[in-house]
This record gives structure tokens, sequence and C-alpha cells, in this order.
């Protein structure tokens, strides 16, 4: 395979999301470490240390040394596996695996067309951003209705923008590959986005198909 920008990210993204499964399988099948997570306020510290490291990471991976730059991936990868444990608690496991496996062929559809494609998608990842920032919202405030039909829409609202954004991601990737910045760095960039569309692509194909664990 070429060396090149758009392999090391996606080698990088993998890398990640097999730390983040393998993180929460484990600690799923840990009582002490669900309890320790779980039980408390232990959940709300590591999403917010989730939180900060991909904020930290977004804001300056640019300026970091590369090896630090993948550190902090890695770990940003391994945390989000310790809140991500609890999809193998509520969700059968065939279930969990078969959407994985649909999450990452829609994935690859839309990365495939993000990078040949010859449109210009600049315009509709400005559209997608803002209307991911009204779902969120949406979202939030729904954390008080508790609606499950509005739960459902902002589901698949979500899938779309998540589909949509894949696309704009990878072209975008595709586009700094001759921009003289650092190679390193900006794989780990790259692999934080696409890190982040595949997740949460994922989690809301999960919350519309899958199987509960009971």
């Amino acid at each position: 395979m070429k060396d090149n920008l758009i392999s090391k990210t996606f080698l990088w993204m993998c890398f990640g999301l097999l730390v983040t499964f393998i993180t929460g399988y484990f600690v799923a099948h840990s009582e002490v470490m669900l309890e320790n997570i779980y039980g408390g306020w232990g959940y709300w510290v590591f999403v917010i240390v989730e939180l900060l490291l991909v904020i930290v990471l977004s804001a300056i991976v640019m300026k970091m040394k590369p090896a630090t730059a993948k550190v902090c991936f890695l770990l940003y990868s391994f945390v989000s596996g310790l809140t991500f444990a609890s999809i193998f608690v509520f969700y059968a496991i065939d279930s969990i695996m078969l959407i994985f496996l649909v999450s990452a062929i829609i994935f690859a559809i839309m990365a495939i067309i993000g990078y040949t494609t010859k449109i210009d998608l600049t315009k509709m990842g400005t559209y997608l951003f803002f209307a991911l920032i009204a779902v969120l919202i949406v979202a939030l405030i729904n954390i008080f209705l508790n609606s499950s039909m509005v739960t459902m829409i902002v589901s698949i609202v979500c899938v779309i923008i998540f589909i949509g954004i894949t696309a704009y991601d990878v072209q975008k990737i595709k586009m700094l590959e001759n921009s003289g910045l650092p190679k390193e760095n900006l794989a780990i960039y790259g692999a934080l986005d696409l890190y982040l569309d595949y997740i949460n692509l994922f989690l809301h194909l999960l919350q519309l198909f899958g199987r509960s664990n009971d």
C-alpha cells in the first residue's frame, strides 16, 4: 500500500477502534471494573476526561510531537473504551458484531465516495456541522422530555449526518496530503475525525437496530 496520508490515517483510526472495542469488551466482563466505573461518579469522571482529550487533540494536535499525538490518541481511545463498555452489557454480542459490520460497510462506501468524488464537499460539510449542532440541542432537551420517539428521530438524523460527514472528512484529509504539514500529526488529526464519525454512526445504528441483551 502506498505510504500516503490516507493510508496512515485509516491505520491509526482502525488501531484506535480496536483499542476502544477491546477495552470495552473486557471492562464489560469484569464486575469489579463495571462497579467502579458505573457505580458512582467514575463514569462522569471518564466522560469529562474523554471530552478534554478530544478537545485538546482537536485544538493542538498539529503542535504536538508526533509521539505525543499518538499517545494522546491511544489514551483517548482507551478512555472511550471505558465508557463504551455499557454497550456490551445492554446489547447482545451478535447484534453488536452485525451492526459493527454494517457500519463498516457504510463507512467504507462513503469514504470511497469522499476520496474519489470531484465534487467539492466543503459546503455540504458546513451544513452538516450546523445540522449536528441542532440535533445535539434537541438531544439535550430530550434528556428532560425522555421521549422515545424523539430519541429515534435523533438517531435517524444522526446516521444521515455522519454518513455525509464521513465523505466530507475523507475529502478534507485527501486535500491536506500536499499541505506541507507533518504527515504523522495529520494522520492522527484525520484518524480522530474518522474515529468519531465511525463511532457515532455505529452507536446510532445500534440504538436503532440493536437487540437487547435480555
